[in-house]
């Protein structure tokens, strides 16, 4: 089982925008939450707005900031769990959590993955948490790349990721329809759309053709040869003639 790392990054009583735009890069400034102030967001701040906002915020060193979402990232990532959830739950590997599976890496650090496969073994007691942040470290997360994601940002996540234990991280890149799959911050492949994505020493066998990932529902075709029937012109019903 892994043991999370109590070491945080040193924290500050008051951040300005350049302070944030240093440390996140240019993000869009409505992404931090100004109350309770940067610097000093708790883990039951986020747990507080996730249940009682339209909006999810992860936890940075006490400060809260909104995770960048789209529909169409949305739509990859449902696609992205069905597939691990289709080879993950036959074989009793573990668990497979989507969209808003919060989890707290560390002190004063939640993250949301847009999906994470956890085995057993790091599960506490081999069950399945009842608290609704709870302390785990999964073995594989995905990352959908939204628009709003800054490479800054995404670039301090996936060192946040393999410092706290995570095996596996798959960068999701619709835009690119391109997935980058590291084992280490320094150590990546990019894979295209006609090549196969593999789950790696993580989940030996799992294989999907990256193409797989992007795809989105089409409106069905018309069923042609079918006219619509209108209302019948000429003669009215009657009597017929002669009686």
């Amino acid at each position: 089982m892994t043991t999370l790392s109590t070491r945080a990054r040193p924290t500050r009583n008051t951040w300005t925008v350049a302070d944030l735009h240093r440390r996140f890069g240019p993000i869009p400034f409505e992404r931090i939450r100004q109350d309770p102030p940067p610097g000093s967001g708790t883990v039951a701040d986020v747990d507080r707005l996730n249940n009682h906002e339209d909006r999810l915020y992860e936890l940075i060193d006490g400060i809260l900031v909104e995770k960048a979402v789209g529909f169409l990232e949305a739509i990859i990532a449902v696609n992205v769990v069905t597939l691990l959830q289709a080879f993950v739950s036959p074989r009793g590997l573990g668990v497979v959590a989507g969209a808003d599976g919060t989890i707290q890496l560390g002190l004063n650090l939640v993250r949301i993955p847009d999906a994470s496969f956890v085995s057993w073994d790091r599960l506490p007691g081999r069950k399945v948490p009842a608290e609704p942040i709870p302390r785990v470290v999964p073995d594989l997360v995905v990352e959908v790349i939204s628009k709003g994601n800054t490479p800054k940002e995404m670039a301090e996540k996936l060192e946040e990721y393999f410092e706290k234990g995570v095996r596996l991280v798959w960068y999701v890149r619709p835009t690119l329809r391109v997935v980058d799959v590291y084992t280490a911050p320094g150590c990546v492949t990019r894979l295209t759309a006609s090549m196969r994505l593999d789950g790696g020493l993580v989940l030996p066998g799992f294989a999907v053709q990256v193409a797989e990932l992007f795809e989105v529902p089409k409106r069905p075709a018309a069923r042609g040869g079918q006219k619509k029937k209108g209302p019948q012109s000429g003669k009215k019903k009657g009597r017929p003639p002669g009686r």
